[in-house]
């Protein structure tokens, strides 16, 4: 891991603030080290969440069959794609 070169400012109540002490003192940490590193760790669980899925085994064979299905043509489908998004320049 790089050296720490980034700052993050976060506010908090009195009681998390002690929570959040006591916590990282039972580990033996500082506060920073203790926030960092959960909150590292939620956020990697996080996107995994969106990048990573498990199935059984029949629902992986349904999701495959799906597909290899053969491709459609979905009404309106190929006009909406054709028209320009918010997220084009204009």
């Amino acid at each position: 891991m790089g050296a720490k070169t980034e700052r993050i400012g976060l506010r908090a109540t009195p009681e998390q603030r002690s929570l959040l002490e006591a916590a990282s003192k039972s580990e033996g940490s500082t506060v920073t080290d203790f926030v960092l590193k959960y909150a590292t760790s939620a956020a990697e669980n996080v996107l995994a969440d969106r990048r990573v899925f498990t199935l059984d085994e029949q629902r992986w064979a349904e999701f495959t069959q799906l597909l290899d299905r053969p491709e459609r043509e979905i009404p309106g489908l190929r006009d909406l794609m054709k028209a320009p998004s918010v997220l084009d320049d204009e």
